[in-house]
């Protein structure tokens, strides 16, 4: 049966992030809004009462260490298998010991699934009946969103707590015991702390791999102090939280979608720096602003879409890094352009009425009329052609079919060029009132 790291590691020979995990829940660092007293968490420790749940959050931020301590805290046995490695075979062994552990010796057990969003929908089934009669207490622990990856029944029965990144003053914490544990005999200036923490992005194990990386480094010099200039020559800088196509992804995407629509031109190029940084392909950020260029800022500036085209075109000819500039000045562009959902507010209205308006005919005006057969039968009879009427339009003319009442899906807004075709169309609408 595949199972998660032993806590019987050879703790000398071990890597500094397994020889500082916590020993007791009150030796975790952040999560105090799960932990702190009266917190829900702390209060079901509190009463010796275990419950199923979901532990959802980014690496590095303490899951398994709190799963491992609960069991503890719970006086139950611990199961742990990783759904990465795990298989169905793992699964039934794995229920076997817990109803041994019942059986035989009495005790509680607490199954803990490791990455449980990578089990499909059968294995997460398995679970089920024995969460449900009590055989064990199922934790699970995923950084994807649980209401998209754990099947709803398995949902249902869990309760989800969120972790968050550690914060500057958790890692501050951190730093001082893997600085006593590594019994440094030198200082850090406060920027080179600082860079550390930056560096972790909230994730604990990369800080202390980073620290231990660090300690190496300054070893092997024999320095007394570490500048801001050790750190960034002795670690490798890794890129931020990125996890394309997972929950993550979508939330920059989102951040940048919205900071465009809110016409904020600095808001809008760091969220598509950090895309970029995080390793998303250039290309998918042009083809999602070709969409903002269409859904929030369409004929209130119809440049844009040429421009973002354009630049799409640019990298495409270019490639990175230069191409990026021209992507980059057309998601400037964006924000600040006049902006307007009418257009893709009609067409969303338009093909809803298509859809349900069924298979009307066509109106014989407004068929054309290309043999004698069609003219015979009436094809075009009736159409006005709109070149020959007063001003260019046929007032009080209807395009829709003869058993439908015209729609309106159209309301241009009064920002931009838009401005100027709804007070076109106020005219013509008017002449038809009149007509």
């Amino acid at each position: 049966m595949q199972t998660l790291a032993s806590d019987k590691t050879d703790k000398t020979k071990a890597p500094l992030a397994e020889r500082l995990r916590p020993k007791t829940i009150a030796e975790i660092v952040g999560q105090r809004h799960m932990l702190g007293d009266g917190k829900p968490l702390a209060n079901a420790i509190k009463a010796g009462v275990p419950h199923s749940m979901i532990f959802w959050g980014p690496p590095g931020v303490g899951k398994t260490t709190l799963a491992r301590l609960l069991a503890e805290a719970f006086d139950a046995e611990m199961i742990g298998l990783s759904a990465v490695m795990a298989g169905v075979k793992d699964i039934r062994e794995a229920i076997e010991r817990a109803q041994l552990t019942r059986d035989q010796f009495g005790r509680r057990t607490i199954m803990f699934v490791d990455e449980v969003h990578r089990f499909n929908k059968s294995q997460q089934d398995a679970f089920l009946p024995h969460v449900e009669s009590g055989l064990f207490t199922f934790i699970g622990a995923t950084t994807e969103n649980p209401s998209f990856e754990v099947n709803s029944a398995l949902l249902s029965r869990a309760q989800v707590y969120v972790l968050e990144p550690l914060d500057a003053e958790a890692l501050t914490v951190m730093l001082a015991r893997a600085l006593a544990a590594l019994g440094a005999a030198y200082t850090l200036d406060d920027d080179a702390k600082q860079l550390l923490i930056d560096y972790a992005d909230g994730d604990g194990r990369r800080f202390l791999n980073s620290i231990e990386q660090l300690d190496a480094t300054v070893r092997a010099g024999k320095l007394s102090h570490v500048t801001l200039d050790v750190v960034k020559g002795s670690i490798t800088r890794a890129r931020a939280r990125f996890d394309k196509g997972g929950e993550q992804f979508y939330d920059l995407i989102s951040a940048l979608h919205k900071s465009v629509r809110g016409s904020d031109p600095d808001a809008s190029l760091y969220w598509f720096c950090r895309i970029l940084e995080g390793g998303a392909d250039p290309l998918y950020l042009g083809r999602r602003m070709v969409r903002m260029a269409s859904e929030d800022i369409g004929l209130a500036d119809p440049r844009a879409l040429e421009i973002t085209l354009s630049a799409v075109a640019a990298f495409e000819r270019l490639g990175s890094p230069e191409g990026e500039l021209a992507l980059a000045e057309a998601c400037v562009f964006l924000a600040v352009a006049a902006k307007s959902n009418a257009v893709y507010t009609a067409y969303k209205a338009a093909r809803k009425a298509a859809a349900e308006s069924g298979t009307r005919p066509v109106p014989l005006r407004l068929r054309n009329a290309p043999t004698k057969l069609m003219k015979n039968l009436g094809y075009g009879d009736g159409y006005r052609y709109a070149h020959n009427e007063e001003g260019g339009f046929a007032a009080g003319e209807t395009y829709f079919p003869d058993d439908m009442k015209a729609q309106r899906f159209y309301e241009p807004v009064d920002r931009g060029m838009e401005a100027k075709i709804k007070e076109k169309l106020d005219a013509l609408r008017d002449k038809n009132n009149k007509r």
